[in-house]
């Protein structure tokens, strides 16, 4: 298999995919229905640059990362992706792999919670998705690269988010996050960008080394999160965490009960987010 395949391959499914299905705004003027570069760059948070030469020929051997970041921008089927990482001359990642692949029945369901926020993430709670919504609560995560989108990572090494924790809650939710990883490392063991991430996080984080040597297990539950908007300040929301059996997907989803002050609030952010999109 060429690169030129591989070119070929991605320039077909990129025009097949319509920018309102991947919750992209669709006005302006379009030379065809599908995904400009840019938007797939965006989608797949890649560089512009890497899309076009990946697409002409001009880049070869893309990580495995990256390939898979592009089939679930693509809304790739699973024949497609296999074939995907065939053309890019790597192996589709086997059972020893955490999942990153965006099963059908979870897009369908992202595309139909446009009202709510929704994010999807791994087993090792990195983001792999999420929709407008998400992106006008929680802030914007199309800029974030590698570890910087893992939960985890976030949490005890990156800068702080707009979630807000009393004392007591952060170390409830610090504890339960690493009890939370190290039950996925034990499924996983053999995953290398696992065994990377837990690796970095003992080193950088003396708080996660510590709850990590103490050997617990365990998962991550629904709470009620309060998160501090720019715009509209604090929100406390529901938040739940789904799980999807046999592709061990996480879906992220943020609620308000109807008629409430925080519902009106949820409200206002969607309004804001679109705008923010449309400007």
């Amino acid at each position: 298999m060429t690169t030129t395949e591989l070119g070929r391959a991605l320039r077909r499914w990129r025009d097949r995919v319509a920018p309102g299905t991947a919750g992209l705004p669709a006005g302006g003027q379009r030379r065809a229905a599908g995904l400009r570069r840019e938007e797939l760059a965006l989608l797949a948070g890649i560089s512009v640059d890497y899309v076009t030469r990946l697409e002409q020929g001009r880049a070869a051997r893309p990580s495995g990362q990256v390939v898979e970041a592009l089939a679930r921008a693509l809304r790739l089927s699973g024949d497609e992706r296999g074939y995907l990482f065939r053309l890019a001359g790597l192996v589709p990642p086997g059972p020893e792999t955490v999942p990153g692949y965006l099963t059908p029945s979870v897009q369908r369901l992202l595309d139909r919670l446009v009202d709510t926020p929704v994010g999807v993430s791994d087993a090792a709670m990195t983001l792999l998705v999420a929709n407008p919504m998400y992106a006008a609560l929680m802030g914007d995560p199309s800029g974030l690269r590698g570890f910087e989108r893992n939960g985890v990572w976030r949490n005890f090494l990156g800068a702080p988010g707009r979630v807000r924790h009393t004392p007591e809650e952060r170390r409830a939710f610090e504890a339960a996050m690493v009890a939370e990883l190290r039950s996925t490392a034990s499924r996983y063991p053999a995953d290398p960008q696992l065994r990377r991430l837990i690796a970095e996080l003992r080193a950088g984080s003396e708080r996660f080394a510590e709850l990590w040597d103490t050997g617990a297990v365990g998962r991550l539950e629904a709470s009620r999160k309060t998160i501090e908007h720019p715009q509209v300040g604090p929100v406390t929301l529901d938040c739940d965490l789904l799980r999807v059996e046999g592709s061990d997907l996480h879906i992220l989803v943020y609620s308000a009960e109807p008629g409430t002050e925080a519902a009106e609030k949820l409200e206002l952010v969607s309004v804001l987010g679109i705008q923010s999109l449309a400007g």
